[in-house]
């Protein structure tokens, strides 16, 4: 295990780390001439990592009905020199929102939820100002819940002591009474939705969230490497996530925090083959009937995940889609401590691209590197739906 980082250096990471923040606009990045050839997805890689304050390591899966590709450059581990493996975990920040999407909408498939449902009646013990919200409301970040990791008392805690151990299902309680908006009227990304959507589905099945995991996603997709932990440690073998700046050595922060008080809303860990299986039948609509499917794809113009993925975005339930210069793929991103995904896939999930970077991009913090982020994620894209991968 690595040195724990000291204080002070802990509470720097974390103010910069957490993901805490609100999603820039989603407008098209800029990019230049787009790879003409295979290698050139390879240039682009090298190309990222090589960009001051870029990540040291980037893993892009793509994959069609009959192929499967591999492009890497950099490294997994600054220490060892180690190249990325596909089956190297990683933590998938806020693309486990589509695991907790995932669960809730195999219930709706079953009868046992329905999108209409209010956190009312099935959660009573939260504030009554949030009771009228739904499901649905959940799953599109139109419900005004405000983000419990904007608690000031949230920070104050992982800042004392960035292992802390929380009552995941108590996430909640930092959030206040109010909300922000009336349900429904706009959207906003928030990382109280998934915590919500996740003590929904326990609360009509009796079933403890992580059981649901394995029972309704890991093992229908034959996910064999991927887990929701409570703690910090990462299994081994793993992507070293890294602090990066231009001018420092990068600062291993794979450990940095414990996924107890992220849970639903980002503690998964995965691995690049895990993320390319699961964002194939997610998509693909192997987890539930199309009459959901068709639910699930009720756009929101302009709703971003966090990051912005490529190109336009708009937002579903758990769901976004992303309206490239060469078509449209399906998907979700996520950013934390050392992390930035993206798992896309073709609206019939035949063709998929999962792109893992070992530092965090976001608009808060990086904005530059963010739009070369997402042109070289567009070039990506391009090529899969060409048939270039």
């Amino acid at each position: 295990m690595p040195p724990r980082p000291a204080p002070t250096a802990a509470a720097s990471l974390i103010a910069l780390c957490l993901a805490l923040l609100s999603p820039g606009p989603a407008t098209a990045a800029g990019h230049p001439e787009p790879p003409r050839d295979d290698a050139g997805l390879q240039r682009r890689l090298e190309e990222l990592v090589r960009t001051p304050g870029g990540p040291p390591g980037v893993i892009a899966v793509l994959q069609d009905e009959k192929h499967s590709r591999v492009v890497r450059a950099g490294v997994a581990d600054v220490e060892t020199g180690r190249t990325p493996r596909p089956h190297d975990h990683m933590r998938i920040a806020s693309t486990a929102k589509a695991f907790s999407g995932a669960v809730a909408l195999s219930l709706v498939q079953s009868g046992d939820l329905h999108l209409g449902d209010t956190l009312g009646k099935l959660l009573p013990r939260l504030p009554e100002a949030w009771h009228a919200v739904t499901l649905r409301q959940l799953l599109n970040h139109t419900s005004g819940l405000p983000d419990y990791s904007r608690s000031p008392e949230f920070i104050a805690i992982l800042r004392a002591d960035p292992h802390h151990r929380f009552d995941s299902r108590r996430l909640l309680d930092f959030a206040g009474q109010t909300l922000l908006f009336p349900p429904g009227s706009r959207y906003q990304y928030s990382n109280s939705d998934n915590i919500a959507v996740a003590l929904m589905a326990e609360a009509v099945t009796g079933t403890p969230y992580e059981r649901l995991l394995e029972e309704l996603v890991y093992r229908p997709l034959a996910l064999r490497q991927t887990s929701l932990p409570q703690g910090y440690e990462m299994p081994e073998p793993y992507l070293h996530g890294y602090a990066v700046s231009p001018t420092e050595p990068p600062e291993d922060v794979s450990e940095l925090i414990g996924m107890s008080g992220v849970w639903a809303s980002g503690g998964i860990v995965s691995t690049p083959t895990d993320m390319t299986r699961f964002v194939r039948g997610y998509v693909g609509g192997r987890l539930y009937g199309p009459d959901v499917v068709r639910k699930q794809r009720r756009w929101i113009p302009g709703g971003a995940s966090e990051p912005a993925g490529p190109g336009r975005n708009d937002a579903g339930l758990a769901l976004f889609r992303y309206t490239t210069r060469c078509g449209v793929v399906l998907g979700h991103t996520g950013n934390t401590a050392g992390y930035t995904q993206l798992i896309a896939a073709t609206p019939d999930g035949r063709r998929s691209l999962t792109f893992s970077v070992t530092s965090q991009i976001n608009q808060a913090q990086t904005p530059e590197l963010l739009q070369r982020l997402r042109a070289v994620q567009e070039d990506f894209v391009c090529a899969l739906l060409k048939g270039k991968a």
